[in-house]
């Protein structure tokens, strides 16, 4: 038991002196996704995805020419050229692309961090706007709840596709919270 006992102890104060690695890891991981998320804005189809949830937000629907629910009878399932026509109109693809340049910035600025402890506050706070701003989708965009198909089964807490990629923001929000306090800690302890 004596033998067990120490053991724990021991895992215990690695887990313990391991905290500065897994805010770095945040870090990491924070530009992982951002960059290949914001890179992905880049191409069509992503940038055809995004629009349920850019046309229903009330912060962000004014970027697009056309207004919600007109882009339900442009959905793309293969290519189809009208269709395409009305993305180009809609500003769908300009949008995308310079939301790509903002997450990806975001995502650098926030692993930064690593090695500036200001710049990597500026990317924590821009982490937390923006996993806000996604998290908000799940109040306006009507697409990130299972519709009423018959079953009975349907709306909150019954998540489609879209509502899983959004609610998976509130672990990026908790990371980047983590970021923002280490962020702070040593911004404090530079001024001191």
């Amino acid at each position: 038991m004596a033998k067990l006992s120490s053991l724990f102890v021991t895992f215990s104060r690695v887990a313990a002196s391991s905290q500065k690695l897994g805010i770095n890891l945040i870090r990491v991981a924070i530009l992982v996704i951002f960059v290949w998320i914001g890179g992905l804005k880049f191409w069509n189809y992503e940038a055809e995805g995004i629009v349920p949830f850019v046309a229903n937000s009330p912060f962000m629907n004014f970027f697009y020419t056309k207004s919600a629910p007109e882009y339900k009878d442009y959905k793309l399932k293969e290519y189809n050229e009208v269709k395409h026509l009305w993305h180009v109109a809609n500003n769908t693809y300009g949008f995308s692309r310079g939301l790509g340049i903002l997450i990806m910035a975001i995502g650098i600025l926030t692993f930064l961090g690593i090695f500036s402890s200001k710049i990597g506050l500026i990317g924590a706070v821009l982490a937390i706007i923006m996993t806000l701003g996604t998290l908000s989708f799940l109040v306006t965009t009507p697409e990130v709840w299972v519709p009423d198909l018959g079953s009975g089964e349907h709306g909150f807490p019954l998540l489609t596709g879209a509502g899983r990629l959004v609610i998976k923001d509130t672990a990026i929000l908790a990371g980047a919270l983590v970021v923002l306090s280490d962020s702070a800690k040593r911004v404090l302890n530079q001024l001191k």
